[in-house]
């Protein structure tokens, strides 16, 4: 069943950076979109202009409690995603990938409707193996500050692929490579992020290492168009299937053109490489080609640019709130 025939779907993180856009794509065709956040890292201003579409009922909820609602399929986006936020509380996010899945899965099957996870390019920790394909079982430190994210997403794919096989659950897992675009936070850590908006401040640009680190980054519309095309594809696959850019760039060649296309006088600094950064990480693509006739089309001059233009404004309006803020009350 394609999504275009269902008429209600769970978006759980529908008010996150990739969650507000999904919502977006799947009220576009026709779909009502029941969006679940609880707004640790969601933002109400990704998802306000949907607030008034009669199509899109947006529940304040967290995951790791049960849901008792009704819906046609599930979308599972629900976990904070970049490694600030993902640290900040481990345990909690351990628990939403683990106990948010466990959840969402026996809503599934009640429902008897397909769900879908939002897995990460994670599971595969600091890869020996490059590209790195669906077969490659990772090299990820258990035990490291990094786990409760990784070993999370990993637990909670063991979760899917059991219900599968235990329960006969339609499932589909797609693994997510670095991902970016507009409504990402500022403060999220997140490579492209920061460099975008250090470069629009005039800060120094961070660099972690040598920045001959490698990362494949993949536009915001690609992927959501590769969410739904793995949604609507045959029930049989289920994945894991990679979902990223194949074209790979070092750190320092991202800062290079983010500095560039701002045309800013920001200079660079290096840090120390945080414990477990993965050294490369770029997707063998070959399983969403063959299965989904899907890559990667963005390339990265033309989304960062989309990119700045959306933190330049975002910051122009701060700027301009501030000064009111200011000067309420003040006479001349």
């Amino acid at each position: 069943m394609s999504i275009a025939e269902r008429r209600r779907v769970l978006v759980t993180g529908g008010a996150g950076f990739l969650g507000s856009h999904l919502c977006d794509r799947l009220l576009k065709e026709g779909n009502e979109v029941l969006c679940i956040d609880n707004f640790v890292t969601g933002s109400k201003a990704n998802i306000e202009h949907l607030l008034f579409d009669p199509n899109f009922e947006l529940l304040r909820h967290d995951v790791t409690f049960p849901l008792y609602v009704e819906v046609d399929a599930i979308f599972n986006l629900a976990c904070p995603a970049s490694p600030i936020h993902y640290q900040h509380d481990p345990v909690q996010t351990t628990k939403t990938s683990v106990l948010g899945a466990i959840n969402l899965l026996g809503l599934a099957k009640r429902l008897k409707c397909p769900i879908f996870q939002a897995s990460t390019s994670e599971v595969y920790g600091d890869p020996d193996v490059h590209p790195q394909h669906e077969e490659y079982w990772g090299n990820v430190n258990p035990v490291g500050p990094r786990a409760c994210y990784d070993e999370g997403k990993r637990c909670a794919e063991t979760l899917f692929f059991d219900y599968h096989r235990q329960h006969g659950l339609e499932i589909k897992v797609a693994r997510i490579f670095n991902t970016y675009g507009p409504r990402m936070l500022p403060n999220d850590g997140r490579v492209v992020s920061n460099f975008v908006v250090q470069a629009l401040k005039g800060e120094p640009i961070t660099i972690y290492g040598d920045g001959e680190q490698t990362r494949s980054f993949c536009y915001v519309d690609d992927l959501i168009e590769g969410f739904i095309r793995l949604m609507n594809s045959d029930a049989s696959f289920t994945g894991p299937v990679n979902l990223g850019n194949s074209t790979e760039f070092s750190i320092a060649e991202l800062a290079a053109l983010v500095l560039e296309l701002t045309g800013s006088r920001s200079r660079i600094v290096r840090l120390p490489l945080p414990q477990d950064d993965p050294r490369r990480r770029k997707p063998d693509g070959t399983r969403a080609a063959e299965r989904l006739g899907w890559s990667a089309k963005t390339p990265l001059t033309d989304g960062l640019r989309a990119t700045i233009s959306y933190f330049d404004s975002r910051m122009s309006a701060t700027s301009v709130r501030t000064i009111k803020a200011a000067t309420v009350g003040v006479r001349e």
